[in-house]
């Protein structure tokens, strides 16, 4: 198993678990899920409001499973070439969290509207950790 494979599993552990917790715990506070947001208990007092909630963090759990499974697939399938390509498109698509995503949460978290407070700042060095690594893997395989 090479850097890529393995960058490759850790994600795939990662994302898994953040599936896990959508689904099944979507109240939770680790994983990523949605109880870090306070709207989600909020959106309970109306329950076609919250309904559509449900049905969007269940539409991004579904994404995600889709994005897990093709990982796998090319996990096992592919050659040290498709690999790299692979790592460089999770780099960009994991990156595009800083476009929308980020300072969406940030706003959020500066609002009280996250639990626990500086959710925002952590979950950006996380991801931010991700990406440097796949990126050191990119560059160790070529």
């Amino acid at each position: 198993m090479n850097i890529i494979q393995i960058f490759i599993t850790v994600f795939i552990v990662l994302e898994t678990s953040n599936v896990i917790a959508l689904y099944f715990f979507p109240e939770a506070k680790y994983a990523n899920s949605v109880g870090v947001f306070r709207a989600w208990e909020r959106s309970k007092q109306d329950a076609k409001t919250h309904d559509f909630i449900k049905y969007l963090v269940n539409w991004v759990a579904g994404t995600k499973l889709i994005f897990i499974l093709l990982l796998l697939v090319i996990l096992i399938t592919a050659d040290e070439r498709t690999l790299i390509f692979t790592a460089i498109a999770l780099v960009i698509s994991i990156a595009s969290f800083y476009w929308r995503l980020f300072p969406l949460i940030k706003k959020m978290d500066k609002n009280d509207q996250i639990e626990p407070n500086n959710y925002s700042t952590v979950l950006g060095w996380i991801i931010l950790a991700i990406l440097l690594g796949f990126i050191v893997a990119i560059l160790l395989s070529i």
